[in-house]
């Protein structure tokens, strides 16, 4: 997951697992939490898929405004874990 923050703010750190097992046909939380800053709001949560070569494909954006947006593919299978701040930017990826 990417997380943006307003420009000029003083950054705070992404936490998030290097990886995280599935059991197939289950659903499995991706994990994404943002320590922010004094001041510092979450603007957008963007979850991408690196596929082969190293390329990413957008999976879902959360955004603070707009609410999600999730692709295609993905519809239906993804939801945010926690309703709220974009501060925990985790999704539930479904089946």
């Amino acid at each position: 997951a990417t997380v943006r923050v307003p420009a000029g703010a003083v950054a705070g750190v992404v936490e998030m697992e290097r990886s995280v097992t599935a059991v197939l046909g289950q659903d499995v939380v991706l994990p994404c939490r943002y320590r922010a800053q004094e001041r510092e709001q979450v603007e957008q949560v963007t979850w991408l898929k690196r596929g082969p070569g190293g390329r990413s494909a957008e999976v879902a954006v959360l955004h603070r405004q707009h609410g999600q947006h999730v692709q295609e593919p993905y519809a239906g299978r993804v939801l945010r874990r926690a309703d709220g701040a974009l501060e925990d930017g985790a999704i539930v990826l479904r089946n």
